[in-house]
């Protein structure tokens, strides 16, 4: 069996030890998953998304909010609107901003860059999001053990881009430099702060290193420690599971940090092939999430194929195999929502057929209080729950018979079914081409019969075999070929 291994687009065609293509499916320790795609939560925001974040409340309600150029909203389930809960006068967003929330005790507190002072909603009794009086304008956010961090700060009308600022022990509202323990802190030779992780300690990424912030107590309260040399360059590349995994893009490509060093994940794998389809006059429509139920880290990026200037494709690596795919799919953004139990009456918000919602009424979604992978599109927050997308493998090329031409007869795909009741369908061709110069051709698609077989019939040197899906399945492992040897030529 030639087996569908590590999607490797960095390494050569001939003789590659993974696959070529790995389209619309999910890494997995043999072979691939299927994915997914978007169904629709909410109805409309005014602008596309920038920033989504769920909690609950005490008698754990979920709260869902989500923010856009001028607003803070909140999901209401009763009708699958996004309220409005921004501050009187709304907000004004700079083309590179985005939202980001963090929950401290009963509050959730927001940050959007330069242009406004951190916002607080108290998920018990607030009705609106309101500037913290004195607290600072800043690009990042995070709780690191009883204190709110924030970094790349602007104050009293002065930027910091590499200072971090934290808030009083314990507390919201003090930011009062000197006061409960509230301090700041420059980090001054690794150019400017791109992100922060909180935890236990804090993780600090800038454009030429990583810093590690521990508390230590009065005077100092922060000890500042750089512990690696190779820094974040994209602000919004940055994903994690804590302190201990973060996950990012350096100048170098992608890397994971393990809370002491950093470590390439991208490396003769992805990181030429991210550089060369991203496309340049949109990185900052990077967005970077971990996945809750699947153990990958993702990245969404608009792509050089993308016609209007929207993410189309997201960047997949599971973490616990060191594998990558790709998802080609329309979107805004990606994050990670908690969904409120919905009924049956409430189904109606989402699609007034039930013939015609998008995810099934087996789901999970519809049970509530699940966290799950979340995307916007088209102004809407969406769930990974839709039908199953069609996906792409490719084999890697090969030689039927070294130094020799072949002709390919036959291929044995290896799908297994979910459902045997509710097959997939599928269809195989074979690339073929005599010299390693020359382009590839693909022959035209054969589906499988009743034998388990695709005929097909490609000649030349070296071949690979695409395999294409449509409909749910289990696994997608390899396939075998029937070839004949032609003789040298």
């Amino acid at each position: 069996m030639i087996q569908f291994g590590e999607w490797l687009p960095d390494q050569s065609d001939l003789g590659n030890p993974g696959v070529l293509e790995a389209t619309n499916v999910l890494p997995s320790a043999r072979g691939y998953k299927p994915v997914r795609g978007l169904a629709q939560l909410s109805n409309a925001a005014d602008n596309y998304i920038r920033g989504m974040f769920a909690t609950r409340k005490q008698d754990r309600t979920v709260q869902l909010f989500a923010g856009d150029s001028a607003k803070i909203y909140k999901y209401a389930s009763s009708d699958s609107d996004l309220d409005n809960v921004s501050t009187t006068g709304n907000y004004t967003l700079g083309t590179k901003d985005v939202w980001k929330f963090i929950q401290f005790g009963n509050s959730i507190v927001a940050s959007s860059g330069h242009n406004q002072a951190l916002q607080e909603f108290n998920v018990e009794t607030s009705s609106k999001f309101d500037p913290i009086s004195g607290a600072p304008a800043a690009k990042h956010i995070a709780v690191v053990r009883d204190f709110i961090v924030t970094a790349n700060v602007k104050y009293g009308g002065v930027v910091y881009n590499n200072r971090v600022y934290f808030g009083g022990i314990n507390s919201v509202t003090d930011w009062t430099i000197g006061t409960n323990q509230t301090d700041i802190q420059d980090i001054a030779d690794s150019g400017e702060i791109t992100g922060l992780v909180g935890g236990n300690y804090g993780i600090v990424l800038l454009e030429r290193g990583i810093v590690r912030l521990e508390y230590v107590g009065s005077p100092i309260i922060f000890s500042v420690e750089k512990v690696s040399d190779i820094g974040c360059e994209m602000p919004n590349s940055i994903c994690s599971l804590g302190t201990y995994a973060v996950f990012y893009l350096s100048p170098n490509g992608f890397y994971m940090f393990d809370g002491n060093r950093s470590v390439s994940i991208g490396g003769e794998k992805v990181d030429d092939f991210f550089y060369d389809d991203l496309n340049p006059a949109h990185v900052n429509r990077l967005t970077a999430t971990v996945d809750p139920q699947n153990q990958v880290a993702m990245w969404s990026y608009v792509s050089n194929e993308s016609t209007d200037g929207e993410p189309d494709k997201i960047l997949v690596y599971n973490y616990t195999i060191g594998r990558w795919s790709i998802i080609e799919l329309a979107h805004e953004s990606i994050g990670v929502v908690l969904i409120p139990g919905t009924t049956l009456e409430q189904l109606d918000n989402i699609n007034s057929s039930i013939d015609a919602l998008e995810t099934s009424l087996d789901s999970p979604l519809f049970e509530g209080e699940s966290f799950t992978l979340g995307a916007s599109k088209d102004k809407k927050i969406h769930t990974f729950t839709g039908s199953t997308l069609s996906a792409t493998l490719t084999t890697k090329e090969f030689e039927a018979a070294p130094l020799k031409s072949s002709v390919i007869n036959s291929v044995t795909p290896y799908i297994t079914s979910k459902n045997p009741a509710v097959q997939p369908t599928l269809t195989v061709s074979v690339g073929s081409r005599n010299k390693t110069l020359n382009d590839v051709t693909f022959t035209n698609a054969s589906t499988l019969n009743a034998d388990n077989i695709c005929n097909v019939r490609s000649h030349g040197r070296y071949h690979r075999v695409r395999i294409q899906t449509t409909g749910d399945f289990r696994y997608a492992l390899g396939c075998d070929v029937e070839a004949s040897t032609l003789g040298r030529r």
